[in-house]
């Protein structure tokens, strides 16, 4: 999600106060706004696609009928994966309206609620999935840029050692842009991607009319000839075939900013055509002139439009950049509120639209990232090694997730859910396989990468499940507490005190620190707890849940949605309209936090309670993640074992 997307707001009905609704844009705006958000990743695919089909160890003969066989793959490739299965299936299985891995999960988690094993199961498959964005995140900058500087080789090639230093330099400033937001860069991103495919289909168009017997690979006859004609050498054809279709989870990602159809007519009026032409131009240079394989992208052009087109490209290579940094950015932030991952800053660049964030541990991590790939594979063709996995990987998760959504979600007939899911899932296994088999070439990474995210994600939310499980064991009823409790025998002060706390059923440890050493209770206490449902967005009418408790607590539960901004104090003001009225002015926030220590034996290895202790103390701050004034904050420590 670019912050083009993140712009974009939820519905009126489930915004919080100070959260902006979506304009009422009409649906020529959302298209044109979709297209330079949604389809910067795959409208790059062009510049390394068709080199690496025919690159020496695929053993693809470069000669009339593997070029028609080759490009007639692309094209029903993008056909079916991307067209059937994510244009017109896979954007119909919305979560409120929005969409993405996580949104998926948690729709598929819904709809098998009855089966708990099954839901844990599906919830950690989610999770693996969306650990192998991140991955994505990585390669996607570095081989984009990269892949758009090689036509600086084609300028002069006095120019090919200065390829990744002018790469890095890109990237860099890319990263440390960041910080201040890109809403104005935004505005233009739509008009450089229509500009872009426009581009990519005219040349593409130009020379099909020199050579129009590439024209046969629209017959898919001559797809399934190409791939059945290479035996066991089909998965390393594939393997480069895959790099076509990066950026297909992006539709899907990006539903709930736009809509479905803007997203639909935006691959079918110009995506779609661009891509189809620009693969059968380049085909059909190369039947022309099989030297042009050096890079048949940039020698689409004459030689005197060889620098316009590498300045267009790096724009394109920016914006698809962009867009998975961003990305980055909502995920994290999602997967936060969901319980995956510790607390980590997250910055507003917009004053007026709240989608619009930065998080600089996010940030710098990726750019390091980024750098270290660069630096390590050197060149597009090298990182088309490690490219593809992750995403193929993804495809398949979201085709299984898919299956609960139709199969138990809408009801559909069971054969009709078990053909489509296994067509697609057949589909997806080739290209799995496809890349799988460039793992020793560098496809290890991103996996890797995937693994080490899973596994602390993993450890966190297991963590904390360890840690709600020693405060129950080891605090008071928070009722029986109340209920013993002589309002005459403690001062009360005249104001509100707002308790945070992870388990809204015991006493909570500031709470009682503050009777023990301060002697004072408050004339109003409110017991809260902030809970992140698996939807979206929860609508204004259900944020608040307010029980009285008696003798001045009250329990109140904060609820918001995995896309909400979690500003708590923004929700309390709703408490007043419920007979609680909690006063900025003269409201102190009680925080408890907790300290880890890990302990032998218990819930988890040791090694991943020491590395749930590192994560817990490295969270980012209570005050900041849910937006509590600072200057009537109390945060009082308290040890807890695991």
């Amino acid at each position: 999600m670019t912050p083009a997307a993140q712009s974009a707001s939820p519905p009126n009905a489930t915004t919080a106060p100070g959260e902006t609704s979506p304009a009422r844009q009409g649906t020529a705006a959302l298209t044109l706004a979709a297209l330079g958000v949604v389809y910067g990743d795959i409208g790059t695919s062009p510049l390394y696609t068709i080199k690496e089909i025919f690159a020496p160890h695929t053993g693809v003969p470069l000669d009339a009928l593997h070029l028609i066989g080759a490009v007639s793959t692309l094209f029903w490739a993008l056909m079916l994966v991307v067209t059937l299965k994510y244009v017109i299936l896979i954007l119909r299985a919305d979560n409120h309206g929005e969409g993405g891995g996580l949104a998926l999960t948690a729709l598929a988690a819904k709809a098998v609620h009855h089966r708990p094993a099954l839901r844990q199961a599906l919830l950690l498959l989610g999770m693996f999935g969306a650990t192998l964005f991140y991955g994505d995140s990585v390669i996607t900058p570095a081989i984009s840029v990269l892949g758009a500087m090689e036509g600086l080789e084609l300028v002069t090639p006095a120019l090919k050692p200065y390829v990744v230093p002018i790469t890095l330099a890109i990237l860099v400033g890319l990263f440390f842009m960041q910080r201040f937001g890109t809403a104005v860069v935004g505005r233009f991103f739509g008009p450089i991607i229509v500009l872009w495919f426009v581009v990519l289909g005219t040349v593409g168009a130009l020379h099909i009319a020199q050579q129009p017997a590439i024209l046969a690979a629209l017959n898919p006859l001559h797809a399934w000839s190409f791939l059945m004609d290479r035996g066991w050498h089909v998965f390393a054809a594939v393997g480069a075939i895959v790099l076509a279709l990066t950026g297909a989870e992006a539709l899907y990602a990006d539903m709930g900013h736009f809509g479905r159809k803007p997203i639909q007519l935006a691959w079918t009026g110009l995506v779609l055509p661009g891509l189809a032409l620009n693969y059968l131009g380049q085909g059909a240079l190369l039947m022309g002139d099989p030297s042009a394989i050096q890079n048949p992208f940039y020698r689409l052009f004459p030689d005197a439009w060889v620098l316009p087109a590498l300045l267009l490209a790096t724009l394109a290579a920016i914006i698809a950049s962009q867009a998975v940094i961003s990305g980055a950015y909502s995920m994290t932030k999602q997967a936060i509120q969901l319980g995956f991952l510790p607390r980590m800053a997250v910055r507003y660049t917009s004053a007026r639209e709240i989608g619009q964030i930065y998080m600089p541990a996010v940030n710098w991590a990726l750019l390091a990232g980024v750098v270290a790939v660069v630096l390590f594979f050197g060149s597009s063709s090298a990182l088309a090694s490690a490219y593809g996995i992750a995403v193929t990987l993804t495809m398949m998760i979201t085709t299984v997730l898919t299956f609960f959504v139709v199969r138990d979600g809408w009801r559909l007939p069971a054969p009709l859910a078990w053909v489509a899911t296994a067509f697609f899932l057949a589909i997806d296994a080739l290209l799995v396989a496809g890349c799988a088999i460039k793992f020793l070439d560098g496809g290890w990474f991103p996996l890797v990468l995937g693994l080490l995210l899973f596994g602390a994600m993993s450890t966190w939310a297991r963590g904390r499940t360890l840690v709600l499980q020693s405060i129950r064991a080891e605090g008071l009823a928070l009722q029986d507490f109340i209920d013993t409790l002589d309002p005459r025998s403690v001062n009360r002060a005249q104001r509100t005190a707002v308790y945070a706390v992870a388990d809204p059923s015991t006493v909570p440890q500031a709470l009682l620190h503050n009777l023990k050493h301060n002697q004072v209770l408050h004339e109003r206490n409110v017991i809260l707890t902030v809970v992140f449902r698996d939807v979206p967005w929860v609508p204004m009418a259900q944020r608040l849940d307010i029980a009285p408790l008696g003798h001045g607590f009250w329990r109140v539960t904060v609820n918001f949605g995995f896309m909400n901004t979690p500003d708590v104090p923004k929700a309390l003001e709703l408490a007043q309209a419920q007979g609680l009225p909690i006063p900025l002015f003269e409201t102190t926030y009680f925080l408890s936090r907790e300290t880890v220590v890990p302990t032998p034996g218990g819930g988890m290895a040791n090694w991943r309670e020491r590395l749930f202790a590192t994560m817990s103390q490295n969270a980012g701050g209570v005050v900041e993640f849910f937006r509590l004034p600072g200057n009537a904050v109390v945060e009082l420590g308290t040890r807890v074992q695991i």
